[in-house]
């Protein structure tokens, strides 16, 4: 099958044209950019007031150099046009604020409920800026802190792996023997088999395949904590999975933090603090099941279209063609 253009130098090839001078004509006089009435703040903010919708995502995204900019969209627009509300240069609270407060207060009180991740600042600006929407932590950051620190957990470990094969080579090297590695039941060494078991610590145990089974039987036995941290982040998972109620949900988050508060890992104390700091945000999701998963789908539109200009130069043009997509 035929690959379709999607710049205008590549249309050199197709049509035999000069692809520089027509992607010049397109910018200056075929798109309307010149004429845009957004042109002189596209870089600083936009705003789509018509896409609001009952429900919305909050998030970031880092659109060139590294610059990061809040996102507003509308799920309900599934990825299509409407489904940009606004798109605001930084991620400091008061200017994310002022800015959506341009927003006629009677569209903002129209929404009932926002999606974001942790962020404190994320937090805020929804507070302000639409106050009679509840607001819904997403469940998968949450799950993602567990994770994490379960990770954090296996490659320390594998660091005192690395460093006890080290140590036992050069000894070896210094009495003049021939090292050979100690390997396990399924043929790992110890370094091998915390670097392998990445995978199967972010699946539930019925998902494992015989091979993951083994591994994780001996790399349990080996290390008793990893096992621990792997139970109470799979008990967090199902806390998600399994509730359909607030109240259901409240008492199975409160045997958790006792689980975890007697484990004594650190890193699982900070997860429970901030769930602590978050408590009602983390609970609203048992009210719609809601989640932040299409402001994460919708960043990787708009840069999976980045990727297709290869690079952004223009900023504002680059906004330009995003609005005609998704606004």
């Amino acid at each position: 099958m035929e690959t379709r253009p999607t710049t205008s130098r590549s249309l050199e090839t197709y049509y035999h044209i000069d692809g520089s001078t027509f992607e010049k004509q397109y910018k200056e006089v075929l798109s309307g950019y010149r004429q845009w009435s957004d042109l002189s703040h596209a870089d600083k903010w936009l705003l789509f007031p018509k896409n609001i919708g009952k429900r919305l995502c909050i998030d970031e995204t880092a659109i060139s150099d590294g610059e990061l900019y809040t996102i507003v969209s509308n799920p309900e627009a599934r990825g299509g046009k409407g489904s940009l509300v606004a798109l605001v240069k930084g991620v400091k609270a008061q200017d994310v604020i002022d800015t959506l407060k341009l927003i006629p207060e009677n569209l903002r009180s129209m929404v009932k409920e926002v999606t974001m991740d942790l962020s404190n600042s994320m937090n805020l600006i929804v507070r302000c800026c639409f106050p009679k929407a509840s607001r819904t932590i997403d469940r998968f950051h949450v799950q993602k802190l567990a994770c994490d620190a379960l990770q954090e957990m296996r490659i320390a470990h594998r660091w005192d792996a690395i460093q006890e094969e080290a140590d036992t080579m050069e000894e070896a090297r210094h009495y003049g023997k021939e090292y050979n590695p100690v390997t396990l039941a399924n043929g790992d060494t110890k370094k091998q088999l915390l670097a392998r078991s990445r995978y199967l610590l972010f699946k539930s145990s019925e998902k494992w395949t015989e091979s993951q089974k083994l591994r994780a039987s001996i790399l349990f036995q080996l290390y008793p904590d990893i096992k621990e941290a792997y139970s109470l982040t799979h008990s967090l998972r199902m806390i998600f999975n399994k509730n359909r109620t607030k109240d259901e949900s409240r008492l199975s988050l409160a045997k958790w933090y006792d689980k975890v508060d007697t484990s004594g890992f650190k890193s699982f104390n900070v997860i429970a603090s901030t769930l602590y700091e978050h408590y009602d945000e983390v609970l609203n999701f048992f009210n719609n099941r809601s989640t932040n998963a299409f402001a994460e789908s919708f960043n990787a539109k708009i840069k999976q279209f980045r990727a297709q200009l290869r690079g952004v130069i223009d900023i504002k043009f680059f906004f330009f063609r995003l609005v005609k997509l998704y606004a």
